[in-house]
């Protein structure tokens, strides 16, 4: 999952929004010195990402990238659900999304201070003031962001374009997502990891 699910998935607070975003700039971090509110967070965080991970319908999905691009799979999902959540956004959530987004970066905002280190710090207040939420509703804008992540990759790739193969297995990942969010929902929620856990999300998932 990438940033936007991470904080749909959250509690909506700013120890949780830290904490959940925190997975991605963890390195180095001694995170036992971390609120247990923020880390509480990076825990759900990762336990998404191991749901993830090891997940059938994921495991399937990723076999429909081609071979070249198939070790950074797990990447363009990541940010291609992103897209998918907010195209679908009527059947997870009643709320209106801009109402949503702005909530998330108004609490990353006032997190500033409980982010561990300035690269956090620093792409955070880059996404609220580039709108990044915003511009994953547009494919154009999920493919500049891949292409972004596959240039900051250190060793040669072929992740470029993976766009290509997104757009090759649309109906597929489109039907795999589907499936698969409201089991990650239903599992974030028996876990209760963090404390407000009743309140994380107000769900409308249709069958």
């Amino acid at each position: 999952m990438n940033y936007f699910a991470h904080l749909y998935l959250s509690q909506p607070t700013v120890a949780s929004t830290v904490g959940n975003l925190l997975g991605d700039f963890a390195r180095g971090v001694d995170v036992q010195a971390l609120p247990e509110a923020v880390q509480a967070g990076l825990q759900n965080h990762r336990a998404i990402d191991r749901y993830t991970d090891s997940h059938p319908i994921i495991l399937e999905l990723k076999k429909g990238f081609s071979p070249r691009r198939r070790r950074f799979a797990g990447i363009a999902l990541d940010v291609y659900f992103d897209h998918l959540l907010m195209n679908h956004w009527s059947t997870f959530d009643s709320r209106p999304i801009d109402e949503v987004i702005q909530a998330f970066y108004a609490r990353m905002l006032e997190g500033q201070a409980l982010m561990p280190n300035a690269r956090m710090r620093r792409t955070t207040r880059r996404m609220v003031e580039y709108d990044w939420f915003g511009s994953y509703a547009e494919i154009d804008s999920i493919a500049d962001a891949l292409d972004r992540i596959a240039s900051r990759i250190r060793f040669e790739n072929q992740f470029a374009n993976v766009i290509e193969d997104i757009e090759h297995n649309r109906e597929s990942l489109q039907q795999g997502f589907l499936a698969y969010f409201p089991q990650l929902v239903e599992h974030v929620r028996s876990l209760a990891i963090e404390s407000c856990r009743v309140e994380f999300i107000r769900p409308t998932i249709t069958k």
